[in-house]
């Protein structure tokens, strides 16, 4: 016996050795037994290459080295196209015929490699619409030159609504290699698409003196629903109108757009003679969405701009008349915001204007900080406020056109000032002010060396070479919308944490277990490549699951994940989607952080929770239409940075008809019980049953702009149903308010510290899918819950159709009606006690 235990572990010590010099994995079991020694042994298939160093801060790149993503092998998919073997998802214009040189004319070869294909574009429609009664899309899509129809669009024209409806089903990105594309009509980014320039020399577009069109960059020429105008992304460009006479009504982007969409490292030249024409961005109406890192030179206007919500994150604005021209909104906050020597830096048309948040803004040599069209006459008229914004040379920092100044400028600095209406803790009684806020301490973990809220540019790699990446694809992965790749992908994040940037090629990857995401992770989409949990394991609400776990709880280091879905597929009424632990690494705020990506479930080809199975009717049954227990969890010890993530529950279909409401469910949206610090920048979450928001035991949080909606089906079934309340501490769950049939909470707050929300949005629409509420302002009586033990500062909440705006431990305390300000209520400025 003593001789075969020295041969058994020899043996077991050369395998071991062997393994490791061949790099692959060894397991052993020894059981002993009255029979004698049972001994396995297995030594596994080489695990691919080990990585020899951390990938660091910074790449090794060579200045004359392709950026990664032009060099990378290219073999994303769309599972759900109608020929998904041949079609292909990445494209580099120079591939189909632009030149890049600044001399020949570019449009046609552009328009081509976004519409990409060779057959009419009816005959992938028919695939999908073969009865006669869809005779007007025949009709519609003959009439269309070729270059506005598209493989990444597939459009239908409806009968119903008279609007062209758009589907996922082609996601695509459009590459532009370093170079001058001469444009002299409009480029369309049609749905589910991404424009990216290279980062490393971003190529410039310019606008032909002969440019015929609305705008260089055009994402909505009429075709799109403004409010369903989805995924869309445009980066690293650099646009120049400057050729273009001063005096055409020249627009470099115009950007009608909903939610999961954003420009980010964009600058626009334009004229800057006094008859100059020419605008930055355009935009007319939507329901967004994020923009940051953007730069305007020049111009009639940087900005024109109306939409419902936006976020704007490091803005810069030099030389033009109007820096920004605000047509209307409910709320936009601009976090970062730098305006030199123009006229007038904002200009608000006060009728129409729900609420304008800044901080952290630098204005130079301009006469005009923020003008009003009209004055307020002592009432609401457009909400303001400033915070540490720092002028130099600017004699008026908020006037009127009539030429009153309703505070003096100067070369100061703003530390907190407001117009509207402030309440404070339980009192009910607000008071209009136009005079400075009290002075609110930020936490110094929120902060960055200046003393303004971090931001972080999304990472774009361009430092790294393509050898220090790995696509997912070559490690076993399929994301084919059918194959289980939970085991691949744990064992590439296993393997290559640290030490590769992860490649998420386009597909949809099906896990039927729990994914562990370790600290060190940086990992990256292509079109928003999906991740999705499916299967017995999350469909038990009583015994909820993680589908992906961001780090164990107490890992410290860096994790980024950008241009990523995660989501379920069929019913998954136990899972927790994404449940984020991973602090960042000491000294590298922001180092844990999403951008881009998304927490989407149901209404998409794939989800098994379409029309067909769960119509808005509720026909579909409520077991078979269950989407999630909770989409993201942040816990005790995490930290935290979230730009541009929409956490959605889809109310509508994306793809089948494109417009049809369904019937599914989710219990929560955000919890965090984060120490902070936690950022949520341009965030957005809605249609959960319980809550949208929740903050438990957290602290040193800043939100900017947060956005809502509550469930269309509510109150049939009214909140928490058909969801339990969970009573442990694990999920604590909040009451719903006192009410026969209550709502979701859009925001609900307890025994948290320094939450700093600046800027929000909470609506509510509908009361069991019926709209006429919205118009009598009376849609669900709670809506925005704190309690007494937190601290909390509120600025600039807009709300909808709640008849109390803030409740103090679930006693409705401001009443909207007291602060009207067009279809919204808008309160300035609310603190806790």
């Amino acid at each position: 016996m003593a001789v075969a235990s020295h041969l058994l572990l020899a043996l077991i010590s050369y395998l071991t050795l062997f393994s490791t010099l061949i790099n692959a994995e060894i397991s052993a079991s020894v059981d002993v037994t009255s029979d004698g020694v049972d001994v396995s042994l297995s030594v596994g298939l080489p695990k691919g290459p080990v990585c020899k160093r951390p990938l660091g801060k910074q790449g090794r790149a060579k200045p004359s080295d392709p950026f990664w993503l032009e060099a990378i092998k290219h073999q994303g998919t769309a599972p759900y196209n109608p020929d998904p073997v041949n079609y292909k998802v990445f494209r580099n214009v120079k591939d189909y015929g632009a030149k890049g040189d600044g001399i020949h004319d570019d449009t046609e070869a552009i328009k081509w490699v976004i519409f990409w294909g060779k057959n009419h574009p009816f005959s992938w429609a028919h695939a999908f619409f073969p009865q006669s009664s869809h005779t007007r899309t025949r009709q519609m899509w003959s009439e269309l030159p070729i270059f506005d129809v598209s493989l990444p669009l597939l459009v239908l024209y409806t009968h119903e609504t008279d609007q062209i409806v758009q589907f996922r089903l082609s996601p695509a990105v459009i590459y532009f290699p370093a170079g001058t594309y001469r444009i002299n009509a409009p480029i369309i980014p049609y749905y589910y698409s991404t424009l990216i320039g290279d980062p490393k020399n971003p190529p410039t577009l310019l606008a032909d003196p002969s440019f015929n069109g609305s705008a260089v960059i055009d994402a909505n020429p009429g075709y799109w629903i403004n409010q369903k105008n989805f995924f869309r992304i445009i980066k690293n460009f650099v646009l120049d109108l400057r050729q273009i006479p001063a005096e055409w009504e020249a627009t470099g982007i115009h950007w009608q757009v909903s939610q999961s969409t954003a420009l980010r490292n964009i600058v626009v030249h334009m004229s800057t003679a006094p008859n100059t024409n020419h605008r930055g961005i355009f935009m007319e109406n939507g329901s967004g969405g994020y923009m940051g890192d953007l730069v305007f030179n020049g111009g009639k206007y940087g900005l024109l701009v109306g939409n419902q919500q936006f976020t704007v994150r490091n803005l810069t604005i030099n030389n033009a008349q109007t820096g920004i021209f605000a047509i209307w909104n409910w709320g936009w906050t601009f976090q970062g915001l730098n305006i030199r020597n123009c006229k007038i830096g904002i200009e608000i048309l006060s009728e129409s204007i729900g609420a304008e948040a800044i901080i952290d803004a630098r204005i130079v040599d301009t006469p005009t900080f923020i003008q009003s069209t009209l004055p307020s006459n002592g009432t609401l008229h457009g909400s303001i406020v400033l915070n540490n914004v720092k002028l130099e040379n600017v004699p008026v920092a908020v006037g009127v056109a009539n030429g009153d100044v309703v505070l003096a400028g100067g070369s100061k600095t703003i530390a907190s000032w407001g117009q509207g209406n402030i309440y404070r803790g339980e009192n009910p009684k607000g008071e209009f002010i136009q005079s400075n806020l009290p002075h609110v301490h930020k936490a110094s973990s929120l902060l960055d060396v200046s003393g303004r809220v971090v931001g972080r540019p999304q990472p774009t790699y361009e430092t790294f070479t393509v050898d220090d990446f790995i696509s997912v694809k070559d490690y076993g992965a399929k994301g084919d919308g059918v194959t289980d790749d939970t085991e691949a992908l744990n064992k590439i994040f296993h393997q290559f944490a640290d030490c590769k940037i992860l490649y998420f090629d386009a597909g949809h990857y099906i896990v039927t277990d729990t994914v562990f995401i370790p600290a060190g992770t940086r990992m990256v989409g292509e079109a928003w490549s999906v991740i999705a949990g499916k299967g017995p394991k999350f469909q038990d609400q009583k015994k909820p699951r993680v589908v992906f776990q961001v780090g164990k709880p107490g890992d410290r280091g860096i994790v980024e994940i950008s241009d990523i879905v995660f989501s379920t597929v069929g019913s998954a009424a136990g899972a927790v989607i994404v449940e984020w632990n991973v602090q960042e690494p000491i000294g590298e705020k922001g180092g844990a952080g999403m951008w881009d990506s998304h927490i989407r479930t149901g209404g998409v080809a794939g989800s098994q929770l379409e029309g067909p199975q769960c119509p808005r009717s509720g026909e579909g049954g409520i077991d078979n239409c269950f989407a999630a227990y909770l989409h993201l969890h942040i816990t005790k010890h995490a930290s935290a940075y979230l730009e541009a993530t929409w956490v959605w529950l889809a109310d509508h279909n994306l793809d089948n008809d494109g417009l049809s409401q369904i019937t599914v469910y989710s219990g929560r949206g955000i919890l965090s019980e984060s120490q902070g610090p936690v950022w949520l920048i341009g965030t957005g979450s809605e249609h959960h049953a319980i809550y949208q928001y929740r903050f438990v035991n957290a602290k040193d949080h800043f939100m900017g702009l947060i956005q809502t909606e509550s469930p269309y089906y509510q109150p049939s079934p009214a909140a928490p149903a058909p969801f339990f309340l969970n009573t442990s501490p694990k999920y604590p769950d909040p009451n719903p308010y006192d009410a026969a049939a209550p709502s979701a909470w859009a925001l609900s707050v307890e025994k948290s510290r320094e939450i700093f929300i600046f800027g929000a949005g909470l609506y509510s629409f509908f009361q069991s899918y019926a709209g006429e509420c919205a118009g009598t302002r009376n849609c669900q009586a709670q809506i925005a819950n704190i309690d007494r033990r937190s601290s909390v500062h509120l600025f600039s909440l807009s709300t909808v159709a709640s008849e109390k705006q803030i409740s103090v431990n679930g006693k409705g305390i401001v009443d909207q009606a007291d602060n009207i300000n067009g279809f919204v209520s808008t309160v300035t400025y609310w603190s806790s006690p």
